[in-house]
């Protein structure tokens, strides 16, 4: 069938041509049934064999990144519709490493998903209307089968490839692609490479006047130098080693140097510094102590707004509000935070009004920047948000590759108010704040069940109450259901997402559906320090992909660097990787945040145990066990270590007569510092059965090195690259 403007190809309405190639054309059409904007591509009959291997390619694939498959008929596939441009260059290394990290996430899932795309090229990959990257055309990628047994792409078995046969574009070809040899998933690598080497000088690596001599030249030559920091420089030449075996192995350690790349560029950069900004807390100026949520809730608000926009380096909420109250000078807290300018503010609310007043202070120079009032209806309070944010970018001069984010839903006044209310409270941690935000929160959803920034944050509180004081099986549900609700609504929320993978990785040991959820949580172009945390803390430590791991803890910690909670993940992270010192350092940091000290004594705890410093593993661990009863099993297993057998049989004792549900934990850590692998291994067990939220954590600080650890990571369903 011949398609054409306004014909059908099933329930297909044909709008007009995109494309033409070698394989066939791509059309733009619209599917009558869903009334959505669809690619249809319609291949001609010699390359019926490369279709389909395409659409098996593409079905095999899920990621945000790539380019999704909806369709298939016998000559045609129908694709997602992507408003965009392919791949322009050259570009400012931001801006390019910026995509290219997106594009080694993409690669990265599909070879494990055993795929290999083999014709990666600037038109094969286009940047959405928002920024992001999308994968195209699979057509020659290959699929290839894995030996689960390793993690080495090297050792991967691939189908044979027809000796002599040359597949893709020959300007972006590998050596080995050139000689027609076995391609795997470090060809692709080289592919990658020399699209990077595109984005950063706006030529191609190799050329010459004829496909012959281009061949040759990938084969034979090296590339002109690139006029790029070292960085980038070291990692592209890596990635164009003619010798398979020198380039990187596999994407994930490509991408991890290039996010190691965007953060060197961003400290050492001086002529174009990346605009940054902390948002204090409102001043509440109603004569109504009471009030003072919606102060707190209007200034969150805007650095949520903020937060979505790219190239704007924003502080989040649990640090800029740990100066509330504290008259510190502007300059001293833009030290603290590492930031350049300041937005200060007050807001006075009074039946239905609203008088809100905001100034933007370049910190270290004391310029006013910017300042506005706004006396409006507090029907009004989203577009002075909206305002206030829109003003912020034009005065810093951010330049925007699309417009502000819009707000996906604007919630009654009634629900937002019960939602702020419920932020007020969460950081007080204490049990009756705690119910309290529980019942504002689930007031919020009552009033208005299409508010998905309640949901989500319903979600996040039942993953705090897990960490500290509920069983695995009463919060994990709640978590996943909360948080689908919250995706159901809005799809874009990073935090749903990634609230999804912790329950797929702490609650059903399902690893593959933690790295998909994380995956689409870290795609997005702007990713909270919260979602980092959770990505490191929940997932890569476990899986044994520690230097990612501390990589987005440094990377969160940049965005929040007062949150306590985040530093103590940290400091856990690292004693887990073995980096006990390092561990030491980052635990102090904490204390020096955190005057009461209580988040601090459950670290040392751990830390002083794992350094055989007993006298101090004891203090800590007795004042931690008022919090978190089960590390009174820290306590005595000091105790016995110290020789005091009687005191640490009675603090056993009185930990089997605290709450049931912390008995495996405590226990499996007393007998593992005592060096009785038996007993350690039995409860290990029960504490892997019963989904303890600590267990990944715990067991790699205190048990890694036993010769029943591989036991214990099967149950677990740990990858092998855990190990």
């Amino acid at each position: 069938m011949t398609l054409s403007p306004g014909s059908k190809l099933g329930p297909y309405e044909i709008l007009s041509v995109i494309g033409a190639g070698g394989m066939g054309e791509v059309w733009k059409a619209r599917d009558t049934r869903l009334e959505r904007i669809v690619a249809i591509k319609k291949v001609r009959e010699q390359h019926s064999e490369r279709f389909k291997q395409e659409a098996r390619s593409i079905a095999a694939l899920n990621h945000p990144n790539i380019c999704q498959i909806f369709d298939i008929g016998d000559d045609y596939l129908i694709l997602e519709y992507i408003e965009g441009k392919p791949l322009s260059s050259p570009l400012p290394e931001q801006e390019a490493v910026r995509l290219a990290i997106q594009i080694t996430t993409a690669l990265e899932a599909a070879h494990k998903k055993g795929v290999i795309h083999r014709d990666l090229k600037p038109s094969n990959i286009m940047v959405t209307d928002e920024g992001s990257v999308k994968l195209l055309d699979f057509g020659l990628a290959k699929l290839y089968e894995q030996d689960t047994s390793t993690s080495n792409l090297s050792t991967a078995t691939f189908p044979a490839t027809q000796t002599g046969a040359i597949l893709g574009t020959v300007a972006y070809m590998s050596p080995e692609q050139a000689q027609g040899q076995p391609a795997d998933a470090r060809s692709d690598i080289f592919s990658l490479g020399l699209v990077l080497y595109e984005m950063l000088s706006g030529r191609r690596a190799f050329s010459g006047d004829s496909n012959y001599a281009v061949m040759d030249a990938i084969v034979k030559q090296e590339p002109s130098p690139l006029q790029a920091s070292p960085a980038l420089e070291k990692i592209v030449k890596r990635c164009l080693e003619k010798n398979p075996s020198a380039r990187y192995h596999r994407m994930s350690e490509f991408k991890v140097d290039l996010v190691k790349a965007t953060a060197k560029t961003a400290t050492v950069s001086s002529e174009e510094p990346q605009p940054s900004i902390a948002v204090l807390p409102f001043v509440n100026m109603s004569g109504d102590k009471e009030q003072e949520y919606f102060s707190d809730g209007l200034a969150e608000e805007i650095i949520n707004a903020l937060t979505k926009i790219p190239g704007l380096q924003v502080i989040a909420r649990t640090s800029a509000f740990a100066f509330k109250g504290k008259q510190e000078d502007i300059r001293k807290i833009a030290e603290v935070l590492g930031v350049a300018n300041i937005l200060e503010g007050s807001v006075r609310k009074s039946g239905n009004r609203i008088r809100v007043t905001a100034q933007l202070i370049e910190a270290f120079k004391g310029i006013h920047l910017w300042s506005e009032r706004y006396d409006r209806d507090l029907t009004d309070v989203f577009e002075i948000q909206d305002e206030i944010a829109a003003a912020i970018v034009g005065t810093l001069r951010i330049k925007l590759s699309t417009k502000l984010v819009p707000r996906h839903h604007e919630p009654n006044l009634a629900a937002h108010e019960a939602y702020l209310k419920a932020r007020h409270l969460l950081g007080r941690f204490n049990p009756e704040s705690i119910e309290q935000t529980k019942a504002f929160l689930e007031k919020a959803i009552s009033m208005d069940p299409q508010y998905a920034l309640a949901h989500c944050g319903l979600a996040d509180l039942y993953l705090f109450l897990g960490i500290g004081s509920l069983p695995a099986n009463e919060t994990m549900p709640i978590i996943r259901e909360e948080a689908g609700k919250a995706l159901s609504i809005d799809p874009s929320l990073p935090e749903a997402y990634a609230l999804l993978g912790t329950v797929a990785a702490k609650y059903d040991y399902d690893w593959k559906e933690a790295e998909k959820q994380f995956s689409l949580a870290m795609a997005h172009e702007t990713v909270p320090p919260l979602v980092r945390q959770w990505y490191a803390y929940f997932y890569l430590m476990h899986v044994g992909r520690t230097e990612e791991c501390i990589l987005q803890h440094e990377q969160g910690i940049k965005g929040d660097p007062l949150n306590v909670i985040g530093r103590s993940t940290f400091a856990v992270s690292l004693l887990a990787a073995g980096r006990i010192a390092d561990a030491h350092s980052e635990a102090m940091k904490v204390l020096e945040i955190d005057e009461a000290k209580e988040s601090s004594f459950l670290n040392f705890s751990f830390i002083y145990a794992r350094q055989k410093n007993w006298k101090e593993t004891l203090y800590n661990a007795e004042e931690a066990s008022r919090v978190v009863p089960w590390t009174k099993a820290i306590a005595a297993a000091a105790l016995r270590k110290m020789g005091e057998e009687n005191r640490a049989e009675e603090v056993i004792q009185n930990l089997m007569h605290t709450d049931k549900s912390f008995i495996p934990i405590g226990l499996a850590i007393y007998h593992s510092i005592c060096n009785e692998t038996e007993k350690a291994t039995k409860w290990w067990e029960k504490a892997i059965e019963q989904r303890h939220s600590l267990v990944g954590q715990m067991i790699r600080i205190f048990f890694r090195s036993n010769p029943e650890w591989p036991a214990m990571a099967k149950l677990m369903n740990l990858p092998g690259e855990a190990l």
